[in-house]
């Protein structure tokens, strides 16, 4: 949901810096050529159409309606984009800590790395759940596995988390393959 927020807020400011220039355009003509009419948008046509509008008329509650559906849409999407912290278990009555997703993959992933026989790992990380992709080229995933579980469910109890996420590891190996 943050990338549909950053997408829709980067659109959104493009929309906006393009009817600025425009703006400037239509002023710029109109102060160098005064009576020849718009460069680019109808204003006067614009006016008089509004002009024959009433606030109670069905235009203006439909574009009303839809200006306020489309204004809660977008206060749901940024509410729910939110961070999405990991808790740990809090020192004090009044300290609560939490940690980031990114922060929990990056030290499990130094973990991993660190075995015999790992050549890189990836990891992604939530509150719920770990998951661990490593390669090694020296060992099987049956061998490897087993003991990259292990490792990662020690350094998980090393960590203070409020609740444990479930660890998933694969291996991919050369050796699997033949």
């Amino acid at each position: 949901m943050r990338l549909f927020v950053r997408l829709l807020s980067a659109l959104i400011g493009l929309a906006l810096a393009a009817a600025g220039v425009l703006l400037v355009l239509e002023v710029g003509w109109g102060w160098w050529r005064p009576g020849r009419g718009p460069l680019f948008v109808p204003w006067d046509d614009w006016r008089d159409r509004l002009g024959e509008l009433s606030w109670d008329s069905s235009p203006v509650r439909l574009t009303a309606i839809v200006a306020g559906v489309v204004g809660l849409l977008l206060i749901l999407a940024a509410a729910s984009a939110g961070r999405r912290a990991i808790r740990l278990t809090d020192p004090a009555n009044e300290v609560s800590v939490t940690t980031s997703p990114r922060s929990l993959a990056r030290l499990v992933g130094v973990t991993v790395r660190a075995q015999e026989n790992v050549a890189g790992a990836k990891v992604t990380a939530t509150a719920k759940k770990i998951r661990v992709r490593a390669t090694s080229r020296l060992e099987t995933e049956g061998g490897l596995r087993p003991r990259l579980l292990d490792t990662v469910s020690g350094l998980l109890d090393e960590v203070p988390l409020v609740r444990r996420p479930k660890v998933s590891v694969v291996v991919d190996s050369p050796k699997d393959r033949r």
